[in-house]
């Protein structure tokens, strides 16, 4: 049995996007050769949203300490990264000298742990991998100006701009969720060229349904039972989604014209839209829909709800919505539990995201691109003629996109990466 660390400091209880492909894939490492333990940070010096019903994780854990942030937020520093990182590299160098390691997984959007992996292959020569969810250096903001910058962008986009080309060089194999993101790294570390890379899709979980179905979690936003048609969207929000958004809204507009009686009924719902922590979140959503004059059937909740909660809301909508970037890069993890959930989905997503793909092979929803405005409203109304109608999911096709096929896969590369090594 290999041994892999895998470095995730966001982890449960703590409920935070990147920390799902590390949760649902450890039950399956042990089956294909890897033994996993994972190195995170202690829940209370984490800023983020907590769901207890996670219970109690599959594989050893050790747990860091950090700065807490009550003192660091007058430094104007909040980064989980920045304030962990002593003390993930003091923590990781003990389990190093105690123990033998065949690889260290970084599989995290705290990208200011990932300079890790080139301190600790220095010391100890152990090979390590990065999973690129979501680019380091993000130049979507380079791409369109005209978006607002979130707080701060300038001093962390300077930051990650030194950290990078720092780290990733040095890295013995790549996982990323879209092919541009290996692309990019390719094209400005010329290191990494003959290196194993990989895409790989996010895993599914239908064990989070399974727990569902034996104790239902509550649904604080809508009564399913009112008369109104609820459609649910459980995610993050943001200025690259509004292109698909503006479809949504003007379609909405159409349907309310043509077909009132069906189209008047209809509240949609936004969930979560913000990463910020409690009390700080901000509407991205709602202003929009505003400004278009769709506010009376447009209800954002800004603040990070509990995962069983919004898997809850998932379960009792009429329909789900999944409007997507406009990004090519950004595939939405999102996509795997609003399949599982088995409702009617209409997903408007750029025609080069993965998701396009995902969605279409398992006919497992209706997928409008962002190419074509025309087409959004039929497809809706036709949805909405037969909501007792769920997808006629191909679940033989869904399987290559498990949380236990995605872990063979992982497992398979990290055995290319120490072959690579040896070779």
């Amino acid at each position: 049995m290999k041994n892999v660390l895998i470095v995730s400091p966001h982890f449960p209880p703590v409920d935070l996007p990147d920390m799902h492909r590390v949760r649902v894939s450890l039950p399956y490492f042990r089956e294909f050769g890897w033994q996993p333990t994972v190195l995170t940070v202690t829940s209370r010096f984490v800023e983020g949203a907590r769901e207890p019903l996670y219970g109690e994780p599959d594989s050893p854990t050790v747990r860091s300490a950090a700065l807490p942030v009550r003192w660091t937020r007058m430094a104007g520093l909040g980064n989980l990264g920045l304030r962990a990182f002593p003390f993930l590299y003091s923590t990781g160098n003990r389990m190093f000298a105690r123990g033998a390691f065949d690889l260290v997984y970084f599989s995290t959007t705290v990208f200011t742990a990932v300079p890790l992996g080139r301190l600790w292959k220095r010391r100890f020569g152990i090979p390590f991998v990065v999973d690129m969810q979501d680019p380091w250096v993000n130049d979507y903001y380079d791409r369109h100006p005209e978006a607002r910058r979130p707080p701060k962008y300038a001093i962390a986009s300077r930051l990650h701009r030194v950290l990078e080309p720092w780290s990733m060089p040095a890295a013995d194999g790549v996982i990323a969720v879209s092919r541009a993101y290996i692309d990019t790294l390719a094209s400005r570390y010329p290191a990494l060229t003959g290196k194993p890379t990989m895409v790989l899709p996010f895993g599914a979980a239908p064990k989070d349904f399974e727990r569902l179905r034996t104790a239902p979690g509550q649904n604080r936003f809508f009564d399913p039972a009112d008369g109104g048609i609820h459609v649910v969207y459980a995610g993050r929000g943001g200025e690259d989604m509004w292109t698909a958004l503006r479809l949504v809204f003007a379609a909405l507009a159409t349907g309310l014209r043509e077909s009132p009686d069906v189209f008047g009924r209809l509240r949609l719902h936004f969930i979560g839209t913000d990463y910020a922590p409690a009390g700080r979140a901000r509407k991205s959503i709602e202003p929009l829909a505003e400004s278009m004059g769709a506010a009376a059937h447009v209800r954002e909740y800004p603040e990070r709800v509990p995962y069983f909660e919004a898997l809850q809301t998932l379960r009792d909508a009429h329909m789900l919505l999944l409007p997507g970037s406009d990004d090519p890069q950004y595939t939405p993890s999102k996509l795997y539990p609003y399949i599982l959930a088995r409702k009617p989905l209409l997903a408007i997503l750029h025609p080069r995201s993965g998701a396009c793909e995902v969605a279409r092979s398992a006919n497992a929803g209706k997928v409008v691109t962002l190419d074509d405005a025309a087409g959004l409203y039929p497809v809706w109304r036709e949805i909405l003629s037969d909501l007792s109608c769920a997808p006629q999911t191909n679940w033989q096709a869904f399987e290559r996109f498990s949380a236990r096929e995605m872990t063979r896969r992982q497992c398979e590369f990290f055995d290319r990466v120490r072959s690579s090594r040896n070779s």
